[in-house]
């Protein structure tokens, strides 16, 4: 045994990985060639109203992924299985997300073209929502709750993993088709190759065993009918202050990991590099989210005090990274993003632990999917929000002004929370 987990404890964990892997190659994908497309699927005449529209989309598939949570895990991921469930949305998840490179732009088709691009990432959205829920409950619950804060980091790093890795593909590609073959064909390709991460982790999941919990939730008939009913029933409160953490949380996180591409385009820093850039900010993020876990394993104060520690850290440097990182500078904006990055990947590191220990067994996968992507909506917007703040106000106080308001929020919901590990009590079991 590794860590002192077995196979299939480890089979678990690197299932629900890869698919956070797959997340953040798709979503990251969208990101690298938002500025792009925004030409392609929207007409030209119609200026910064088009790279607008484009980044909605993000906020498109943010609206989706907590109805994706809530369908999927209450008629399958709480009824049917963890297992089960991810089996079927990883499958939806690739297809859909890949299957962006076939769609028509503007010129040939006019409006339908973004109604398509909208109704894809819609339905992307919905499928992605319910990898989260899943994908935490099916880890966690196989896991023991002295290893959980350390594994949920681990799992959490798979979207960075899929950052990291999108980001060298985007580069390869740039550089084998050049500028303007990217524009025509390149941007294609990369959307074309999310099928490849998909296909991977549905064939892991195929061999992955069903959490030992649920299993023994069937055998004592302890499965109940609409989970989601005894979510709202018994645990409002926290899902509401979840809501508020993971709201501030991911409107951050947008309007950073998903905003770097941008705004490193914008400072006229050369596409090959762009892809190197976040390449290089993304693998930094990993080493962040990494000993988050592990520091938080090791001092034993729960989740609440680690998280709200590097939360108060993070917000505290926003604004002279922001500075620093608008300088049109490839070595320097590289280098305070990748701090940035580290940070915030900290207060990630013991965010799916904290979820996965907030509900109950009986409606886990529905509760943790739902909390973790309502609060996806309002980052769904962020970049959208940043550019629109910005004609009035420029860049470097719009993206400011948005990202102090958003890790205040977040900063109040884990004050606010309750502490979900004493040490004492597993409350995975309950």
């Amino acid at each position: 045994m590794v860590y002192g987990l077995n196979k299939q404890q480890w089979l678990a964990i690197f299932s629900t990985w890869l698919g956070w892997l797959m997340d953040g190659y798709t979503s990251i994908a969208y990101a690298l060639v938002g500025v792009i497309i925004s030409k392609i699927f929207f007409p030209s005449s119609i200026g910064i109203l088009g790279l607008i529209a484009t980044f909605g989309g993000f906020a498109v598939g943010a609206l989706a992924r907590p109805i994706g949570s809530l369908v999927f895990g209450n008629y399958i991921g709480d009824k049917m299985g963890r297992r089960n469930m991810l089996v079927i949305t990883i499958l939806g998840f690739s297809l859909l997300a890949s299957s962006k490179s076939l769609l028509p732009s503007y010129e040939a088709v006019g409006i339908l073209a973004p109604i398509l691009l909208y109704v894809i990432l819609f339905a992307e959205g919905m499928f992605a929502g319910a990898e989260y829920g899943g994908g935490t409950t099916l880890a966690l619950e196989s896991v023991p709750a002295e290893r959980r804060a350390f594994i949920g980091s681990f799992v959490q790093s798979g979207f960075g993993t899929g950052y990291f890795i999108i980001s060298l593909v985007y580069s390869l590609l740039y550089s084998i088709y050049g500028s303007s073959g990217f524009q025509q064909i390149g941007w294609r390709v990369l959307f074309a190759t999310c099928i490849i991460p998909g296909l991977i982790t549905l064939i892991i999941r195929k061999i992955t065993d069903e959490s030992p919990i649920f299993k023994e939730m069937e055998s004592k008939r302890e499965v109940v009918k609409i989970p989601i009913k005894n979510l709202f029933a018994s645990s409002y409160s926290s899902v509401l202050i979840g809501l508020m953490i993971t709201s501030g949380l991911l409107y951050i996180n947008t309007a950073t990991f998903s905003f770097y591409p941008s705004v490193l385009t914008l400072e006229n820093i050369p596409g090959s590099l762009v892809g190197i850039s976040v390449a290089i900010i993304n693998l930094i993020s990993l080493f962040g989210v990494w000993i988050g876990g592990f520091i938080a394993d090791k001092i034993k104060r729960g989740r609440k005090f680690p998280m709200l520690l590097y939360s108060i850290i993070f917000v505290a440097l926003i604004y002279p990274i922001l500075y620093l990182g608008l300088s049109k500078s490839f070595s320097l904006a590289t280098s305070v993003f990748s701090i940035q990055a580290f940070l915030e990947a900290m207060i990630f590191s013991t965010l799916p632990a904290f979820l996965a220990e907030q509900f109950s067994k009986k409606y886990r996968t529905t509760g943790v999917g739902f909390t973790y992507n309502g609060g996806a909506i309002a980052g769904g917007f962020a970049i959208s929000a940043i550019f629109a703040l910005s004609t009035s106000l420029g860049l470097l106080y719009a993206w400011f002004l948005n990202m102090i308001i958003a890790g205040i929020i977040m900063i109040i919901g884990i004050v606010l929370a309750k502490e979900t590990y004493s040490g004492k009590q597993d409350p995975i079991m309950e």
